[in-house]
């Protein structure tokens, strides 16, 4: 019988797994059906399931990408798997020495054994189809240097460059926990989140968040900037999102009195227009400004689940999508000389929380400086149109991610495109303005990849097209119009 490990031993192992994140991110896989969930390893240690490591047989350290776990493999992993102890946060003293860091590193649960995923990515049916995996080339964890606080800084150091045509996962972070007196496990622990959670990552963030510049930025906390070798100014970078997937099993909404579309410095907001009447559950109380928002899974489908009982079906996506900005052109978001703030989005995309671009999408932008700068963040789980509170789910987030570099075909806005639709855009800080700009890019787009003339085309706009208000209260309208793709028969063949 193997002796426990010493607290020096553990704390040599700790060491060793967190100088391997970067590695250990890499291994990210899915089986099909009832297969096997990597999680990393903040997700070791919840109540509810029994963790497991597992390692070669030999001992030896996995392969750094691309790997995934045929179903006739499975059984053979069973024989690797190692009991790690009673839900403890570390590795238990059967976790065995002498193994290099990824053979103790990769923690596995077995979804058939258990229906808990803290902390790491429950299975999606994006994923479960073909060999159950989506090969990634890279992984960018969203470790402190790797994320930028409220901005999108033009000259930041790429942290990663990648060829077009490679597959880039990225995490992200919500900052909810990330700017407290405590750290987030305290401050998250003291209102129902589990230390295993809460993503390292936030801890490790917070531990930097004093340090960091705060004059002109947002609260946003946002993974990048990715630089796409080949891409140049005038280019359009295409985004194929491959998948968006939760890391954790709870998100959080805010609802003041005056906040979103309720705000005294929303534009449509009139002297003594009143508050919304929000009162404390009972009289000791402060009134409700945050909602903690609960991930099940029902009948195969996940859900964001309230206090109330009240479910909403997930629908993860990126709120923030961007390329680093041209400074010289942005006249709104910038406060402070060469500081592009995170809140109102731009012709380089930016906080546009457009909903509709999740998995199996792609967005469109516009190229200002070499190599794109590609930026990612504010993972929402679920969220309205409008987005009225402010908020959506706020929730971390794993996407994933293909870049494709367009030398032709330069665009003014940002676009999208699904299976079935084309998602046109409009931007500006008057809603009626936004939606006039997203009319004529319609205009615009018809007449150009359908070859239809400007009457034609306004006349299919009003009769064929929804037009929806993303956001409402990011200081920077959005309106997207759904153009149908169903509406051209095979003789009107997109240009």
């Amino acid at each position: 019988m193997r002796e426990p490990l010493t607290p020096a031993q553990l704390e040599e192992l700790r060491g060793e797994l967190e100088s391997n994140r970067a590695r250990l991110e890499r291994l990210v896989t899915r089986a099909r059906g009832e297969g096997a969930v990597m999680l990393d390893q903040t997700a070791v240690g919840v109540t509810s399931c029994r963790p497991l490591l597992w390692r070669p047989a030999s001992g030896g350290v996995l392969p750094p990408r691309k790997i995934r776990i045929p179903d006739q493999e499975l059984s053979t992993m069973a024989g690797w798997l190692i009991h790690s102890g009673p839900c403890a946060n570390q590795a238990g003293p059967r976790a065995g020495r002498g193994q290099s860091g990824l053979g103790l590193a990769v923690a596995v649960v077995l979804s058939a054994a258990s229906a808990c995923h803290p902390g790491g990515a429950p299975p999606r049916d994006s994923l479960a189809k073909g060999t159950g995996v989506i090969e990634v080339d890279h992984v960018v964890p969203a470790t402190p240097d790797n994320l930028s606080w409220g901005w999108f800084p033009v000259d930041k150091e790429p942290i990663m460059t990648v060829r077009p045509g490679e597959v880039v996962e990225i995490h992200t972070l919500t900052g909810f926990g990330a700017s407290g007196d405590q750290d987030p496990v305290t401050n998250l622990g003291e209102i129902g989140i589990a230390a295993s959670e809460v993503p390292q990552e936030l801890v490790a963030f917070w531990k930097t968040h004093t340090s960091r510049p705060r004059e002109g930025r947002s609260g946003h906390l946002i993974t990048g900037p990715v630089f796409v070798d080949g891409a140049e100014p005038g280019d359009v970078l295409e985004v194929q999102i491959l998948d968006v997937r939760p890391r954790v099993p709870w998100g959080v909404n805010f609802t003041r009195a005056r906040s979103g579309v309720l705000s005294e410095t929303y534009p449509g907001y009139r002297e003594g227009d009143p508050p919304l009447a929000i009162p404390p559950e009972t009289p000791d109380q402060e009134p409700e400004d945050f909602h903690i928002i609960r991930t099940v899974t029902i009948e195969g489908r996940e859900y964001g689940v309230w206090a109330s009982g009240v479910r909403v079906p997930l629908a993860p996506f990126m709120g923030i999508l961007a390329v680093a900005p041209d400074l010289s052109t942005e006249s709104y978001g910038v406060d402070v000389p060469g500081v592009r703030r995170s809140g109102p989005p731009g012709r380089f995309g930016g906080n546009l929380d457009v909903r509709h671009l999740t998995a199996g999408t792609s967005v469109f932008l516009p190229v200002f400086h070499p190599g794109a700068r590609f930026f990612v963040g504010d993972p929402h789980g679920a969220q309205g149109d409008g987005e009225v509170s402010g908020t959506a789910i706020e929730q971390s987030m794993i996407g994933t991610f293909r870049f494709v570099v367009h030398k032709t075909g330069a665009i003014a806005q940002p676009r999208g495109e699904s299976r079935t639709h084309h998602l046109i855009m409009g931007l500006d800080t008057d809603l009626d303005r936004a939606m006039r700009n997203a009319t004529f890019e319609v205009v615009s787009f018809l007449v150009t990849h359908y070859g239809l003339r400007p009457s034609e085309a306004f006349s299919v706009a009003s009769a064929a097209v929804d037009f929806t208000v993303s956001v409402a209260v990011n200081g920077v309208q959005v309106i997207t119009a759904l153009v149908p793709k169903a509406i051209f028969p095979d003789s009107v063949r997109r240009r």
